[in-house]
């Protein structure tokens, strides 16, 4: 009897109609696929954190919640990671993230229908659902993983990573056309933000029905195909947890994230109480965008050349520098904070494509995918944690202080993975 999860049977059944020359090609096709969904699907999220952030506030009547939609998007994207990994399992990469893609659609236009009607718990819930569109596209790097060999398997990762960069310029931007579009046939400013947020979603969701064919379990490097003849059941969650390469990718990748959201999200409010104007804030978080985005493929052609942990251990050490730099800038340190928060930025790509290539080493297709729904379901929580507690430390401490504490959480995070090394049995690059 066949042990194998029901979508990985299909696969191989997919595999042996398509014939071997046509792989390599079919491979690289899907991969600029996934880019353009990467692409699409982050325009749409970073509109909606754009839009949810003043929708709230309007709504209220003050800024008291208006990081709340924040959350409830990310909350929703780590949500998506883990229902849409299981679901991939049982159905394929392709109906997942079609599935994905598809609440993210519904929850734009819920969002819509909460700006017509003033309504926060409506704001929440869609946002939350746009949160799966998310979930969705960053699975996509997972993806690009499985169709490349080991020697070119974080360059994968890093072209996918890469599409965000369109989102990260094109998304905050989208406010001002859209609201030129609601306010003309008479509907609420920020409902024709949320529109174009369904729009981006949907073109996403266009590309996936249309180009991501076959389906990417069928193309999958023979790297990644390994399987137990012998009718094994797989580990168990946890005990894939303890593997030495996957605990330390996961680690990493929850700590980079912890420590770029907490000093990010308070930035621009730091700025401004200093004085500084909107035109500084939209630099430094320009800057910030273009390192977390802009050089990925920079970072998978370093990881494929020095490895995993090497990057991995360049992204923390640019993330401590950058937290340094933020600790102590002086108040009208414009240009000091923008270096830092395109170190922070570029730490954390850095980290991302290393720790997302190192999370598929040694592990068959199946096991694959269920550790890569935990690791994201995690990142993401821990982002949505990270941008709440981190107004909670300025408000009773002070932005220097944020600072210091995003060093501290670095520390476990670099000697783990420094102890860890001998024990990881990676090619050395």
């Amino acid at each position: 009897m066949d042990k194998r999860p029901p979508a990985l049977v299909s696969a191989a059944r997919i595999r042996d109609g398509i014939e071997d020359g046509q792989v390599p090609r079919l491979r690289r096709r899907l991969q600029w696929v996934l880019f353009a969904i990467s692409a699409l699907g982050s325009t749409g999220y970073l509109a909606a954190i754009t839009a949810g952030t003043l929708a709230a506030a309007e709504i209220a009547g003050g800024p008291a919640i208006g990081g709340v939609p924040t959350a409830s998007l990310t909350l929703g994207t780590a949500l998506a990671a883990s229902v849409l990994s299981s679901f991939m399992l049982r159905a394929g990469r392709r109906p997942g993230i079609i599935i994905g893609l598809g609440i993210g659609f519904v929850g734009a236009l819920v969002a819509v229908g909460a700006v017509l009607a003033g309504s926060i718990p409506l704001l929440l819930l869609g946002s939350a659902l746009t949160g799966f569109a998310n979930g969705a596209s960053q699975l996509g790097r997972y993806v690009a993983a499985d169709l490349a060999t080991p020697e070119r398997r974080a360059s994968a990762v890093g072209i996918v990573v890469w599409g965000a960069t369109a989102g990260a310029v094109i998304g905050p931007n989208l406010i001002g056309p859209g609201g030129i579009v609601a306010d003309a046939i008479g509907v609420p400013t920020l409902s024709g933000a949320y529109v174009l947020t369904a729009l981006f979603i949907g073109a996403a969701l266009v590309v996936v029905v249309t180009l991501l064919r076959p389906e990417p379990y069928a193309l999958a490097d023979p790297s990644a195909l390994a399987m137990r003849a012998d009718g094994a059941k797989e580990p168990s969650a946890m005990r894939l947890l303890g593997r030495p390469a996957v605990l330390v990718a996961l680690i990493t990748l929850v700590a980079g994230q912890v420590v770029m959201v907490l000093i990010m999200t308070m930035t621009p409010i730091h700025l401004t109480d200093h004085g500084h104007g909107l035109t500084t804030v939209g630099f430094v978080l320009s800057a910030h965008m273009f390192g977390m985005f802009a050089l990925s493929p920079l970072s998978g052609r370093l990881t494929d050349r020095f490895g995993s942990p090497t990057v991995i251990v360049g992204g923390l050490g640019l993330l401590g520098v950058a937290a340094l730099m933020a600790a102590v800038a002086p108040p009208n340190g414009g240009f000091v904070l923008t270096l830092a928060l395109f170190l922070l930025g570029y730490g954390w790509n850095l980290g991302f494509v290393a720790g997302s290539a190192l999370l598929t080493h040694g592990l068959p297709l199946g096991e694959r995918t269920r550790v890569q729904g935990i690791a994201d379901g995690l990142i993401w929580t821990s982002a949505a944690v990270a941008s709440v507690s981190s107004g909670i430390v300025v408000a009773s401490i002070s932005y220097t202080a944020l600072g210091m504490m995003g060093i501290a959480l670095l520390v476990g995070p670099l000697v783990l993975l420094l102890t860890s090394r001998p024990k990881l049995d990676l090619p050395s690059g």
